[in-house]
């Protein structure tokens, strides 16, 4: 109520207008098309590689724990954005209430957030698993995983329950405009009539405080690993364990370097133009290559797919 008393006061209505990704391309028909139909790969890959995972024994470790949280927070982050910028191109809306931005700024802070301290959680499995494989049952049992897995949720909540109330609260008095795809922080801040310097300054230390831990972890967790594969006496095992800690970098390249770019440079160097496409790679990009990242990189996972794949097979041909 309060969100949009502040909105209503200060600018006669209650919603914001979306001005979005189609309004910049010539043929927004065709980038429709395209979105769906990586939407739609987001959403079955994520839900095959979660169904794998807790179905077949051999991948039950923490480390596919993790990717399965993982891709939990992907199959939410692209809902969050995607389906509502969809169904506005088809129905020919724009606008979003002020309620439904500040719950939708909420979800993508929270997974967002998430997901960044989940990323440190897998470094540092990989660490523990390849450094010190014969205490890795140990250090790595299924109660420190769920501790890490929900003190990940935890935090991205915090993310999201400290910036929303402050971003949804400040007077917005100039265009209702928000020229983005969705109701990201630093758009919504541009329409304010507001000082908001002090508030971009507490956002700028919050995000590196959450970028600067984690990425602290994945750095010293990573330099370990490197060492002690450089160490090892069997090619194979140097193979593996390179190939496992190569894929999950990847993500993690991905990921931080959108979110650093958004939260991080100065203002001089966004335009909207920029900052929306940046924002295709965390939002919508990240959900759809995690799981092709980590199946097809994987034989275990690929094994797993073969061996669904066969008993489906199986399966029709008893009925038929």
């Amino acid at each position: 109520m309060e969100n949009t008393t502040w909105v209503v006061n200060h600018t006669g209505r209650s919603d914001f207008d979306l001005v979005g990704l189609f309004s910049q391309f010539k043929y927004p028909a065709l980038l429709c098309l395209v979105i769906f139909v990586v939407f739609l790969m987001a959403l079955s890959g994520n839900t095959i590689l979660i169904l794998l995972i807790h179905y077949d024994v051999h991948l039950h470790n923490p480390m596919y724990f993790f990717i399965t949280q993982l891709s939990l927070m992907d199959v939410m982050y692209i809902s969050v954005t995607v389906p509502k910028m969809l169904m506005d191109q088809v129905m020919g809306v724009k606008h979003i209430s002020a309620p439904e931005c500040g719950m939708q700024m909420f979800l993508y802070l929270m997974l967002g957030g998430s997901e960044v301290f989940l990323l440190a959680a897998m470094a540092y499995d990989r660490y523990v698993a390849i450094c010190h494989p014969l205490r890795y049952p140990i250090l790595m049992n299924h109660r420190v995983c769920l501790l890490l897995a929900s003190s990940s949720w935890f935090l991205g909540s915090m993310d999201g329950f400290v910036l929303t109330p402050i971003t949804m609260t400040v007077p917005f008095c100039r265009s209702r405009e928000i020229h983005h795809f969705f109701c990201e922080v630093p758009a919504v801040m541009k329409l304010s009539c507001s000082d908001t310097s002090l508030y971009e300054t507490l956002m700028y230390l919050c995000c590196v405080l959450m970028l600067l831990i984690p990425v602290t972890i994945i750095s010293s967790s990573y330099s370990f690993i490197l060492f002690t594969i450089h160490r090892m006496n069997s090619a194979g095992g140097r193979k593996k364990a390179f190939a496992t800690c190569s894929s999950h970098m990847m993500v993690v390249i991905l990921f931080y370097g959108a979110s650093i770019y958004t939260y991080m440079l100065p203002a001089s160097y966004h335009t909207p133009e920029k900052d929306m496409i940046v924002s295709v790679f965390y939002t919508i990009l990240t959900p759809v290559l995690n799981p092709l990242i980590y199946s097809l990189r994987n034989k275990d996972v690929t094994r797993a797919l073969k061996i669904m794949l066969n008993v489906g097979s199986v399966f029709e041909e008893t009925i038929k």
